[in-house]
């Protein structure tokens, strides 16, 4: 039974960050990784005859030095500055994102506009005091109109739920510092070539108009993350299910126990685990078991899957990703993985549009055949009018379990009951990343939470609450070097001490 200092659970963003630290400190390190072909969990990249494609758009922008730093060390010569341009299509009409006033207004009509604007003025004078839903959060920051037809048709296809069941933290972290007035600045300012920046100076991710990309798409750097974490001297093992977490008090020691593609069950043993598998999988595994299992088994999560089409036509729109409100389809959004970045298509004269569909696993968009999948997909692309339906020359479907935890009423409740009792009895058991933790986050911000891990294990104990990183990869707004110096001035005081 091989021994390590650290066994890390699954290998997206936030494992091999982990791994990647500690295997550089000079650490023992295994990875162990459900996929049998990729790495990078929900940032990986799909090659399909040499179409390369994403799970979802992963732009790569951070507040955090500390992360933009590492990932220009991990791939030093193969990021590549692109332009953000997305649209959302409502109404059979296309709408830029960030809105553009005049043409908004042009499209709405004088009327519909009227009544956005009084619906704004409105919600201002009245806003609903401590919002609860998403719906009601919206509201307060856009009115009732603009909620309706911007935001309500999206995020209920996103979800698969009523806004007034969303918890408005799933608002308040997405789209966070982002009101009207702010995106309408943002709109008369644009041309001033600044970054866009809410009411406290600070840049708003959501309105910022060029990132930065890996050229063969973000899959490369978790790959080359992983090659560089063995080179270092770590392990990362590939098609390994991890079955079983067991804890031994008087040793200290975890026991970890994972399956093989061929069924096969390896063990190794371990001072620390650091994990970023689903709460809810993790307590059906722990050992000795949490008496707040049943507060992770109501943890709900939303699936997710691409249905890529490979097209004639070349440059056939500039956008990355358009996002589809339209009630009259089922697809959500639409990614154009060229204008992400030229590589990712193999022929100039071909395309190849990734159509997202969000749903619940087992469901009825989950259960089609991928051959019935492709067909909704070249319908609904041909509907939208982006693409002749003659064009479309073939399609892959990719499924993505696990996708985004659901923020619902209870979920926060849930979640702390699990995150205390985990603090409590298991000190050496981390828990890091989207779901790790329960954090619907960017990848710069699951990095972050590994980063702060890694300095707690390097430390043995929890000098930093990971769980104070918030949304934009930052920690008390000061980043990485901002929680050490906290720390240095006793400014910073963990939630709980190991």
């Amino acid at each position: 039974m091989q021994r390590f200092e650290t066994i890390v659970v699954g290998a997206g963003p936030a494992g091999l960050t982990a791994a990647y630290l500690l295997a550089k400190a000079g650490r023992s390190v295994l990875v162990l990784e459900k996929d049998p072909v990729h790495v990078g969990g929900i940032s990986r990249t799909v090659n399909h005859d040499g179409f390369l494609f994403d799970i979802g758009g992963h732009r790569f922008f951070s507040k955090s030095k500390e992360v933009v730093d590492l990932w220009n060390e991990i791939l030093p010569q193969d990021f590549i500055d692109r332009p953000r341009l997305s649209r959302i299509y409502y109404g059979g009409k296309f709408y830029s994102y960030p809105l553009k006033a005049f043409e908004a207004l042009s499209n709405l009509g004088i009327m519909t506009s009227t009544a956005c604007m009084a619906s704004y003025v409105w919600a201002r004078l009245r806003p609903i005091p401590e919002p609860r839903t998403f719906h009601e959060w919206v509201r307060n920051q856009f009115g009732e109109k603009l909620f309706s037809i911007f935001f309500k048709t999206y995020t209920e296809k996103v979800w698969g739920m009523s806004c007034d069941e969303i918890s408005a933290d799933w608002a308040a972290q997405r789209i966070k510092g982002l009101d009207l007035a702010t995106a309408v600045w943002s709109a008369m300012t644009r041309g001033l070539k600044r970054k866009p920046t809410g009411k406290d100076g600070k840049v708003i991710k959501t309105l910022i108009d060029s990132f930065r990309y890996p050229r063969r798409g973000p899959g490369m750097l978790w790959e080359e993350a992983a090659r560089k974490t063995e080179a270092w001297g770590g392990k990362v093992l590939l098609g390994r299910d991890v079955d079983g977490l067991s804890f031994d008090a008087a040793s200290g020691l975890w026991t970890v126990s994972a399956r093989t593609a061929s069924g096969e069950t390896e063990t190794f043993t371990g001072d620390n685990v650091v994990s970023t598998a689903p709460v809810r999988e993790l307590a059906g595994i722990l050992a000795p078991g949490l008496s707040s299992r049943p507060s992770a088994e109501r943890l709900r999560y939303r699936d997710f899957l691409t249905v890529a089409l490979i097209c004639k036509g070349g440059d056939l729109f500039p956008d990355n990703w358009i996002y589809i409100h339209d009630p009259s389809v089922k697809v959500g959004r639409v990614q154009n993985f060229r204008s992400w970045s030229p590589e990712m298509v193999p022929d100039p004269n071909l395309a190849c549009l990734g159509l997202e569909y969000f749903c619940f696993e087992g469901d009825g968009l989950w259960s089609m055949s991928d051959d019935a999948l492709v067909e909704l997909a070249t319908k609904e692309i041909a509907k939208i009018g982006l693409v002749q339906r003659s064009d479309v020359m073939k399609g892959v479907v990719v499924r993505q379990p696990k996708a985004y935890p659901v923020y619902d009423d209870e979920y926060r409740a849930n979640v702390d009951a699990v995150r205390e009792e985990i603090e409590a009895r298991f000190p050496t058991l981390h828990l890091v990343g989207r779901n790790g933790m329960h954090k619907y986050n960017n990848q710069d911000h699951a990095m972050m939470t590994a980063m702060l891990t890694v300095e707690n294990i390097k430390a043995g104990s929890r000098r930093f609450d990971v769980w104070n990183v918030n949304e934009d990869a930052e920690y008390h707004e000061s980043g990485y070097e901002g929680a050490k110096d906290a720390l240095a001035s006793e400014r910073l005081v963990p939630k709980k001490a190991a």
